[in-house]
C-alpha cells in the first residue's frame, strides 16, 4: 500500500509528526478504525460481476433502437456489500455538520433540524413527479403557494418567482425581471453596478445576461461608498447588484439612500439574499426600497447545503417587477383552489408581461417542504431569534479573536453573521493557507479564505445560529492556537495537515492539471 496508485496519488495514512501515534506497520495499510482505501477499480474487475444474471437467449427481442454498447464498458464488479462499504468508508474521511462547526464564511453551513427531513420525505412530497397531472398533486401546490406567502411576508415584497434552483440562477431570474421592466418602456441601459463588497456571482450573473458591469468601491467601513454610487448613476444605468449583508459581513446601513438614488436614475435595486439568514424577522428588504431579492431555502431555511447541491433560490419581487416575473407560478382562485399558472396570457392573474420561464417545471419540493418546515416551526419570534442568535455568534467571534488577528473592520459596529479577518501579523513566510492547513489538524474544516478580495489573506468566519457557546469555546480555542502560531512563525505550519488522510496536495498542480480518469493497466 505505499506505492503510487494507478490514479496518481500515494495510499497510505500519514504517521503523526511527533511519533505519538507510530507504531508498527499493519499488512492492510489500516491503522485501526483510521481505514486505507483504495480505488473502486482497484477493488474490482471488469471480469467479474457481483450479480447473477440469466443469459440472453440468441436471437431474443432488442428494444435499444441501435443503442447497443458496442465496447466492454470497463467497470469492476462489486457486489452490493462491497459497494455500500467502499463508499460508506470513503464517506468516514469527509467533515460534515454532524461532526462539528463548520466555519465557512458566507454559506450558512448549519445544522439541519431532522423534523424537516421527515416532512421532506413524507409520501406526495418525497416522490412527487413534475409530469403528474395537476389534479393529484393539488398538496404540493398547497406548499409552494404557503411557502411563497411567507416569503413575501417576510421580506415585504409584492411577489415571488418560487421556480429559480438555487442562488445565482435567482440572481439571473432578478436581473432578467429587471431587462424586462426596462424593454417594456423602452429603455435600453447596458450597465449594472456592482459594489467590491458583493458576492462574486453578483457580476458573473450580469455579465452573463448581457450587461457591463462596472465597480462602486468600498469606505473606509467596508461599505458601499454612496457617493461614490451617486456620481456613477445615469440614463445608461439599468441598476445596482448589492449584497445585504455585505460579504465583509456588514449591514449596509445607507441601503435606503442607495435605493431611493437609484431609482430616482431611472434603474432598479436587485439585492443578493444569500445572507437573510442574519436579518430574518429583524428587517424587511421591501422596506428599504430594493425590487429583487433571491432568498437561498438551502442556507437560511434550513436545506442541506454543499456537495453541489440541492439548492433553491425564489426571487422576491417588487410591485413594479412582479408582472414580468417568470413562469410558472401558484396562484389561487376565489374558489380557494390553488392553481398552477403556466401559460403566458395568463390575464386572470394579472401576470401577462411574464418573462418566459427559468426551468423546465416547477422547483425544488424537498426545499420547498424543508424550508417551510423550519418557517412553521419556528414562527415569527423564533425567527427572529435566528438572526439575533447568527449575529450574536458572529460578533462573538470577532471579540475574541481580534485581540490576536486582524480585524480590518472591527471597529465599523458589530458585524452581521461573519466575521472578518487578515493575514496581518504573520510571520514571514506563513499565510492565510498555512493557518488553514493547520486548522484541520485541530479537528476543523478551514474557513472560506482569500474572499472578499478587500482584505489580504482573509479569514470569513460564519458560526451560525445553530452553535453554542461551549461549541464556539473550543473553536476559538483551536483557532487561537493556530492564530498564536502563524504570528510566531512556526515552520512545521507549512507542512500541515499532518494528522488528515492525506498531506497538502501540491494545489497549483491539483488545479492545472489534475486527473480525473481512471487509466486501467492497458491505458483504455
Amino acid at each position: 500500500m505505499n506505492a503510487p496508485n494507478k490514479s496518481g496519488w500515494k495510499p497510505e495514512m500519514t504517521a503523526a509528526a511527533d511519533g505519538m501515534h507510530e507504531g508498527p506497520a499493519t499488512a492492510t495499510g489500516n491503522r485501526a478504525l483510521m481505514l486505507e482505501e483504495p480505488l473502486i477499480f482497484e477493488i474490482g474487475h471488469a471480469e467479474t460481476t457481483g450479480v447473477d444474471l440469466p443469459e440472453i437467449a440468441p436471437g431474443g427481442p432488442n428494444r435499444l433502437g441501435g443503442m447497443e454498447r458496442r465496447d466492454p464498458i470497463g467497470l469492476p464488479g462489486l457486489s452490493e456489500p462491497e459497494t455500500v462499504r467502499h463508499y460508506t468508508r470513503l464517506s468516514r474521511q469527509n467533515y460534515a455538520i454532524d461532526l462539528g462547526l463548520f466555519p465557512l464564511g458566507s454559506c450558512t453551513m448549519k445544522h439541519n433540524p431532522r423534523l424537516n427531513e421527515k416532512v421532506a420525505r413524507m409520501p406526495g412530497f418525497a416522490d412527487v413527479h413534475p409530469l403528474q397531472p395537476v389534479s393529484t398533486v393539488r398538496g404540493a401546490l398547497e406548499v409552494i403557494n404557503e411557502l411563497a406567502h411567507w416569503l413575501i411576508e417576510l421580506t415585504g415584497m409584492h411577489g415571488v418567482a418560487m421556480s429559480p434552483k438555487a442562488g445565482a440562477h435567482g440572481e439571473l431570474c432578478g436581473i432578467l425581471c429587471i431587462r424586462a421592466a426596462l424593454e417594456a418602456r423602452g429603455d435600453a441601459r447596458e450597465v449594472i453596478l456592482v459594489p467590491e463588497s458583493a458576492h462574486g456571482t453578483n457580476p458573473a450573473t450580469a455579465a452573463f445576461a448581457g450587461y457591463r458591469v462596472e465597480n462602486i468601491p468600498a469606505n473606509a467601513d467596508g461599505r458601499v461608498d454612496l457617493e461614490a454610487l451617486k456620481a456613477r448613476l445615469g440614463p445608461d444605468v439599468a441598476g445596482v447588484m448589492i449584497t445585504n449583508p455585505n460579504t465583509c459581513g456588514l449591514f449596509e446601513r445607507d441601503m435606503k439612500a442607495i435605493s431611493d438614488a437609484v431609482h430616482a436614475a431611472g434603474g432598479f435595486v436587485y439585492c443578493d439574499g444569500a445572507n437573510f439568514n442574519a436579518i430574518v424577522g429583524k428587517v424587511r428588504p421591501g422596506d428599504l426600497g430594493v425590487d429583487a431579492m433571491h432568498i437561498n431555502l438551502h442556507k437560511t431555511f434550513s436545506t442541506p447545503h454543499g456537495g453541489g447541491g440541492p439548492g433553491s433560490g425564489p426571487v422576491v419581487l417588487s410591485q413594479a417587477l412582479s408582472p414580468y416575473g417568470p413562469l410558472p407560478f401558484t396562484a389561487r382562485t376565489a374558489d380557494g383552489v390553488v392553481h398552477l399558472v403556466e401559460e403566458e396570457n395568463a390575464a386572470e392573474f394579472d401576470h401577462t408581461s411574464a418573462f418566459g420561464r427559468m426551468t423546465a417545471f416547477h422547483g425544488q419540493m424537498g426545499m420547498f417542504t424543508r424550508a417551510l418546515a423550519y418557517i412553521l416551526s419556528h414562527g415569527a419570534d423564533g425567527l427572529a431569534q435566528v438572526a439575533e442568535d447568527a449575529v450574536l455568534n458572529a460578533n462573538y467571534i470577532l471579540r475574541s479573536l481580534d485581540d490576536l488577528l486582524d480585524a480590518p473592520f472591527g471597529d465599523s459596529g458589530p458585524c452581521m453573521h461573519e466575521a472578518l479577518f487578515g493575514d496581518g501579523g504573520f510571520a514571514e513566510g506563513l499565510s492565510t493557507l498555512d493557518l488553514a492547513k493547520s486548522l484541520i489538524d485541530e479537528g476543523y474544516h478551514p474557513m472560506t479564505m482569500y474572499f472578499p478580495l478587500v482584505v489580504h489573506g482573509a479569514m470569513l468566519i460564519e458560526p451560525t445560529e445553530t452553535e453554542s457557546k461551549a461549541g464556539l469555546d473550543q473553536f476559538i480555542e483551536a483557532f487561537r492556537s493556530v492564530a498564536e502560531r502563524a504570528r510566531a512563525g512556526d515552520g512545521a505550519m507549512k507542512q500541515a495537515p499532518y494528522y488528515a488522510p492525506r498531506r497538502r496536495l501540491d494545489e497549483t498542480q491539483a488545479a492545472r492539471k489534475p486527473v480525473l480518469a481512471w487509466q486501467g493497466a492497458k491505458g483504455d
